[in-house]
């Protein structure tokens, strides 16, 4: 239920958890510096130099507040007073998840000035939080080593050196300024990502051998709580890559995000040719499938997690209907600014847009002779 499967997307899935919650001190400015290990054995490892899991003694369990949230679902910094505004996380399961379906997991925390360790097995603490030894105060962070439970993932089931080099990438590019390292000692293989120029330099990256067909377009907007920050650029090609992001986790799905999105292109494309006489009045116009045509592109949103809506604990879609007219109005606006002081993109996207009309109508025509 919490992971979607038990083969390889369900592993992985376990593995991007414990990312999501360095991710989450990124988010806040507590983090500058992201490891992911992949060791011999089989397990992972996951280093963040955050300000680590708090160790104080919770009353209401009367056990540390790194064990509650090691093994208590809905008991993580996404709940209650003073936990994450921003975060992808499974809704303050994810470490509870992956600790329960691990043969083993060993989490360290550098917080206060002492490195405590607790161990579990399965989900289960093996001892209490300890205290292993002092270190400096101002060295903070969290280790996080778990080993996949071959009893629900098999034994040949390992995590995809190029699946996770592909998503720290996509992590790098959402939050610029921090720096990302995956190491595998399995098959000696190593990448470091560090990206300074957002989602802008996703979409260059994306387009790098494509042939654009003008600068990329961005914007970053925040209305009624939400920030949306948005990339494009169009391609001479044919295919569409949109790449949707809530709290930096990656929409495969889409969801509002999505649809506000192509809504507002459509029809920005349609005011903004029809005002400069390139689209002729009373006509058809662009349809969505026109201007989605060699299109690539990066949406991406951030909401206080109390709202975030997600359509299954995996995140596939985004759920949250508020988010739709507040993207599409941020593009519509935005876009036509941009379309307005950079003449030689406008006519080229209204162009790509003309042309890929044209050979729908030719080929709708040609359809109806055969028939």
């Amino acid at each position: 239920m919490y992971i979607g499967s038990t083969d390889l997307n369900g592993l992985h899935q376990l593995v991007l958890e414990i990312i999501n919650n360095s991710i989450d001190e990124a988010l806040v400015g507590a983090c500058d510096r992201i490891e992911v290990i992949l060791n011999k054995d089989g397990s992972v490892t996951v280093i963040d130099n955050g300000r680590g899991i708090p160790v104080e003694v919770m009353p209401k369990y009367k056990a540390s507040a790194l064990e509650i949230v090691m093994t208590r679902l809905h008991a993580g910094g996404k709940f209650g007073e003073g936990g994450y505004k921003v975060s992808g996380g499974l809704h303050g399961v994810g470490s509870s998840v992956v600790n329960a379906l691990s043969e083993h997991l060993r989490i360290e925390v550098k917080r206060g000035g002492k490195l405590w360790v607790q161990e579990y097995r399965r989900g289960t603490p093996l001892d209490k939080v300890k205290a292993q030894k002092s270190i400096p105060a101002d060295e903070t962070g969290t280790l996080v080593t778990f080993t996949p439970d071959k009893e629900v993932f098999g034994k040949e089931t390992l995590p995809d050196f190029d699946f996770l080099a592909e998503r720290l990438r996509q992590f790098a590019f959402l939050t610029k300024g921090v720096f990302f390292h995956l190491l595998d000692h399995r098959l000696n293989r190593k990448v470091n990502y560090f990206f300074e120029g957002g989602i802008r330099s996703f979409v260059e990256a994306l387009n790098r051998k494509k042939h654009p067909l003008h600068v990329p377009f961005y914007t970053h907007d925040n209305r009624e709580g939400i920030d949306v920050e948005i990339s494009l650029q169009y391609n001479e090609g044919y295919n569409e890559v949109v790449l949707c992001f809530a709290n930096n986790i990656l929409n495969s799905e889409g969801g509002a995000h999505l649809t506000g999105f192509r809504a507002g292109l459509t029809r920005t494309l349609n005011d903004f040719g029809r005002d400069k006489g390139t689209i002729k009045e009373g006509g058809g116009g662009l349809a969505g499938e026109d201007v989605r045509e060699g299109l690539t592109a990066v949406v991406s949103v951030k909401l206080d997690i109390k709202n975030l809506q997600f359509e299954g604990q995996t995140k596939a879609k985004l759920g949250n209907a508020e988010v739709k007219p507040v993207v599409e109005q941020v593009i519509r606006e935005k876009l036509y600014e941009f379309l307005e002081e950079t003449p030689p993109a406008s006519a080229k996207m209204i162009q790509k847009g003309l042309l890929a009309a044209q050979a729908r109508l030719a080929a709708r025509a040609a359809r109806e002779t055969v028939l």
